[in-house]
């Protein structure tokens, strides 16, 4: 990992690649094209492009109208809004009646900054994941991020694509991407760590750390948060003694819950870490600083990781 770049800019290219291949494809957004980046589509396919204003509603009861037309719709803005503000319109409108509309939702997590805790969605997962029949998607890097775009244009039905706002490591390698299916980016014996989004690089550089200090963990990339790929957690949760993931998101409802309920469904005896943002609101600062203050930083999660191993 060496360049940097934003999955929301990765996400308007990806969306301006689809509508080249695709003319039924079309956007809209909240009056924030420029920040979730899909004025890059907008520009490249004006006719295609709605700007709904200030109306988060308005635009996802427009999208559910657009794909009975046989359209399919990327309905975007900042994940606060997307989905909290029109999260009646995501469930009875677009879930509910099960249409396809696409809800690519950008500056997620705490790493927003300084807009603060009022705009840092931390509990957007959670509220996607509980809704019946919804794909949720995080992708963890740029690269990742085009595979999404292309995978949940192709399937059936409502999904949720969480989007980060800074620019983040891009991974060499070559991941495949299926939705529901994990990639495994390192093996290990000891523990095994379900990340995804941007905190998938973190815990791969404190793999790295531990793998110079003798010992060795998996570390997987869970970019679907649902359906989660059970097979893999289990595969990995009967192989080692511990258990952790690691989310820029609320510890309840998000990616540790999902790897949790598999574990208690499956009676698997192992010790269990959740590493994410407490019971807390967000705050205003900068995106480092806010990492530090909730325990995501590198070092911190390191150190929460080498503490369950010492245990």
């Amino acid at each position: 990992m060496s360049e940097l770049k934003a999955i929301r800019v990765a996400y308007g290219e990806a969306l301006a690649s689809l509508g080249e291949e695709n003319e039924k494809v079309v956007v809209l957004d909240a009056d924030l094209a420029h920040a979730t980046m899909t004025a890059t589509f907008g520009s490249k396919f004006p006719e295609r492009f709605f700007n709904a204003g200030i109306a988060e509603a308005n635009m996802v009861d427009m999208s559910a109208g657009l794909s009975t037309m046989g359209y399919i719709p990327f309905c975007s803005t900042f994940a606060v809004f997307g989905a909290g503000r029109a999260y009646e319109q995501v469930r009875n409108g677009v879930a509910y009646p099960n249409f396809n509309v696409k809800l690519g939702m950008t500056h997620s997590g705490i790493t927003l900054g300084e807009d603060g805790g009022s705009h840092q969605a931390i509990e957007d997962m959670a509220l996607m994941r509980v809704i019946p029949g919804m794909t949720v998607v995080v992708p963890c890097d740029a690269n990742e991020t085009h595979r999404a775009v292309k995978a949940v244009a192709d399937m059936k039905g409502p999904a949720y694509l969480r989007l980060a706002r800074l620019p983040s490591p891009v991974f060499e390698e070559d991941m495949p991407f299926e939705i529901g299916k994990a990639n495994v980016l390192k093996e290990g014996k000891e523990a095994v760590v379900f990340a995804c989004g941007i905190m998938v690089a973190t815990a791969l550089e404190c793999a790295k750390r531990l793998e110079s200090e003798g010992i060795s963990i998996t570390v997987v990339n869970m970019h679907t948060i649902k359906p989660v790929d059970k097979d893999c957690i289990l595969k990995y949760a009967f192989g080692c003694n511990h258990v952790i993931t690691v989310e820029e998101h609320s510890t309840i409802g998000g990616l540790g819950d999902a790897v949790g309920e598999v574990l208690l469904n499956n009676k698997c005896n192992v010790s269990f870490k959740k590493i994410g943002v407490e019971d807390r609101f967000g705050q205003s600062g900068k995106p480092e600083d806010l990492l530090e203050e909730y325990g995501l930083s590198e070092k911190q999660v390191y150190n929460q990781i080498k503490g369950v191993l010492n245990r």
